[in-house]
């Protein structure tokens, strides 16, 4: 991986609109994000031969190839682990396969009818399963179902031990929430909240409350990588890709429980290889994009990332540094998963790059250096992107 600094970057961006029902496949979706990604690159459909894809994705990549007029592919890779290896691995195998000359163009992408094509436990109904999987055996039956649940209890946790308080989570949500309002691609656009309206929403699993929770969103996001000496006769500048890490832990993450005294966890390891591998400082990030599932495992991820110490969360994200324009590391500018719309976390990496172009509706001022993290609690991935 240290080999890989900046020898491929992201050249291309695309997005269809963010819904609640998108009222169409959910190949219908990838083939319009992917269009507009390639488009925006000023390449044509010919010109990709990889396609990089999250493994719960839907979306067959011959059948999409072949949906886009792709000719042939020369590479196709999955990331596992959903909102944990999907965002950032998607792109990290891309870059690989451009960088190795495995392929010229490769995409990567995500497309679900998340909130109209699903009806399981994330929207509060719970089938109790003859031979669960793993170690879901013995905490189904005593009902521990939801992501929600179990990251309660990892929330209830961190209060006891450091003191954190539902103000530090609200303080996250708030933060989305009001970069959502100026973007006109937010689901969440004109439905601004107070602390006050997030202390007050319906309890989800104690202590997480409604707005702790992220979105459930249809819709579609891709980005287009390519090596850097391609990237730099495209059509924008481009978002090289300064550093990238995958991060696994021996614990089972099917015992669905963070540990939280564990001294490595998955995102120490993302958060030390990534700015060892850049030969950067954190001071040195202009945006932060972290990937917000659920409020109380952002603030973990700034700790285990090396933001702040272990246990300092809540102070770190309730000063106002997270807030666009003022704040001191402007977070999740287009209002995350938790306000603009749940597409798995993609959604956060175009921001980064149109941060990095400085076509970004929330533009932070000369922001030259982007991080972008995958979800923690799982096995994860992270990126440095840079100008």
């Amino acid at each position: 991986m240290e080999a890989l600094k900046d020898q491929a970057a992201i050249v291309g961006v695309g997005h269809t609109e963010y819904s609640k029902d998108s009222g169409r496949s959910e190949m219908s979706l990838a083939v319009e994000a992917i269009g507009k990604a390639i488009a925006d690159a000023g390449l044509k459909p010919s010109d990709i031969d990889g396609i990089t894809k999250y493994s719960m994705d839907n979306n067959d990549v011959v059948n999409l190839a072949a949906n886009l007029g792709i000719p042939a592919l020369r590479f196709f890779a999955e990331a596992p682990w959903g909102g944990g290896g999907g965002p950032v691995g998607t792109v990290l195998l891309g870059a690989m396969a451009v960088a190795t000359g495995m392929a010229n163009y490769v995409v990567a992408f995500r497309a679900m009818n998340e909130r109209s094509g699903r009806g399981t436990n994330r929207f509060g109904r719970a089938v109790v399963r003859d031979g669960a999987p793993g170690s879901r055996g013995y905490v189904e039956p005593y009902g521990l179902f939801s992501p929600a649940q179990s990251v309660a209890l990892e929330a209830r946790r961190h209060m006891h031990l450091y003191g954190t308080k539902v103000e530090h989570f609200g303080a996250i949500a708030f933060a989305c929430r009001v970069h959502a309002q100026t973007n006109p691609n937010a689901v969440m656009r004109g439905r601004p909240f107070t602390i006050e309206d997030h202390h007050n929403s319906r309890m989800i699993a104690d202590p997480l409350r409604l707005l702790d929770c992220c979105l459930e969103t249809d819709g579609g996001a891709a980005v287009v990588i390519t090596t850097s000496e391609r990237a730099r006769d495209l059509k924008h500048k481009p978002a090289y890709i300064m550093a990238g890490a995958f991060g696994a832990t021996d614990w089972n993450t099917q015992t669905m429980i963070k540990i939280l005294e564990k001294p490595e966890t998955e995102s120490t390891v993302v958060g030390k290889a990534l700015f060892a591998r850049a030969g950067i400082a954190h001071k040195d990030i202009d945006v932060c994009f972290v990937y917000d599932h659920f409020t109380p495992l952002v603030l973990m991820a700034f700790e285990e990332l090396g933001f702040c110490k272990r246990g300092e969360g809540g102070p770190f994200v309730s000063d106002g540094k997270l807030l666009w324009p003022n704040g001191a590391l402007p977070f999740n500018t287009s209002g995350g998963n938790l306000s603009e719309g749940y597409i798995h976390g993609m959604q956060n990496t175009i921001e980064a790059v149109r941060q990095l172009r400085g076509q970004a509706i929330n533009q932070v001022k000369d922001a030259e250096i982007a991080l972008v993290a995958s979800g923690n609690a799982v096995p994860t991935t992270g990126m440095i992107l840079h100008r």
